[in-house]
This record gives structure tokens, sequence and C-alpha cells, in this order.
């Protein structure tokens, strides 16, 4: 079995158990991750921190968003421009929010376009190492790639259920690895830094 077909039979399994939980339980674990980072993050006021809207079994990470806008965060969120393309516009308070592609929901085109110095990324399946499995169509990892051909070394954080971990992921390459992973058990580091308090 090759690494891309190891990886989507892992993102097949753990996107099951994920869609397998319940409203409540996913709504709980949710909570529980704002708690655990909400006050963890250490940045000046004026930050920009990317986040996502939720989309079928994600993790809501609204709550914990808010957290960080309380604490002085720019918010923005990704937007799918094309098959290839993700940028991340301005979230702001009360601005309505479109169809952005994906069966996302993000700022309109009016909305600036920011560069994230911190970045929530949803993903498949994760491991003890901080690789990742996405969906599939390597959008992060493209936007990721941007962010440091500018010279920009954005602090990447996974968000996952527990029932979302595996033994091992086949990293490959071109791969990403995660600086933590949060999920509703806790807050793991993978690359101790000065961007934690």
């Amino acid at each position: 079995m090759t690494p891309k077909e190891m990886k989507a039979a892992l993102r097949n399994e753990r996107l099951a158990l994920r869609d397998a939980m319940g409203t409540e339980t996913r709504i709980e674990a949710s909570l529980a991750m704002a708690e655990h980072a909400g006050d963890r993050l250490a940045f000046a006021p004026g930050t920009v921190i990317s986040g996502f809207s939720p989309i079928r079994s994600e993790a809501d990470i609204r709550p914990l968003m808010a957290r960080l806008a309380e604490r002085g965060a720019r918010l923005c969120l990704p937007v799918v421009l094309d098959r290839e393309t993700i940028v991340f516009r301005e979230l702001v308070r009360g601005a309505a929010l479109v169809r952005t592609g994906f069966g996302t929901t993000g700022p309109g085109p009016d909305a600036a376009v920011l560069d994230p110095s911190i970045l929530f990324v949803p993903l498949s399946a994760f491991d003890t190492a901080g690789h990742r499995i996405g969906y599939g169509a390597g959008h992060y990892d493209r936007a990721i790639d941007r962010l440091r051909a500018k010279g920009l070394a954005p602090k990447l954080v996974g968000i996952a259920f527990d029932c979302q971990e595996v033994a091992s992921v086949p990293a490959e390459p071109h791969d990403v690895a995660l600086d933590a992973m949060l999920t509703e058990s806790g807050f793991r580091v993978f690359n101790e830094a000065d961007w934690l308090s």
C-alpha cells in the first residue's frame, strides 16, 4: 500500500469515527478545547489568528476564537478561491458571512486579506509526532507554503477530536508538521516555543 493509499484509508476510518460522535458530545468537546487553549496562546494585541467555520462533524472552535478576540486577536477565516488557493479574510464582528467553497462560510470579497501568525488547521487524522492527514485537497499545505515563501512562519495548531488520533501517519516529504495539537483532552505541543504561556 502506498503512503497515499494508507492516508486515504486512515482518513476514511477516522472521519467515520468523528461522524459517529453525538452532537452533544461534539459540543462538549469543542467547549473543552476553548478551555484548554483560550488562555494558553501568548500573543500581542493585533496578532492575526486564523480559525475556521465548522463543516460536517468538525470541532466548533468559535468559542475559542471568541475568547482570543476578547484577548485582542485579529481573527480571519480561510476562503477557498479556486481548487488550488486559500486566502485568509478578516472576520469582523457583525459582518455577513458568505458561501466560500467546499461547504464553508466566511467573510466576503470586501474583507481584508490577512497573513495569520497562528493558524488553526482542521484535519482528518494526526499522530503523536505532529503529523497530520488533511482532507486530501492540499489547500492548507499550499497556503502554508505561500506564507513561508513570504518569509513568514505561522504557528500551526491542529484541531481534532481524540478519536482522530492514529498510531502513525505515513509522512511524505511535502507534508508540513504541526507545532501543536488541540483536542478535547488537552493542548499538546510538538515544538516548544515562546508563543505559549
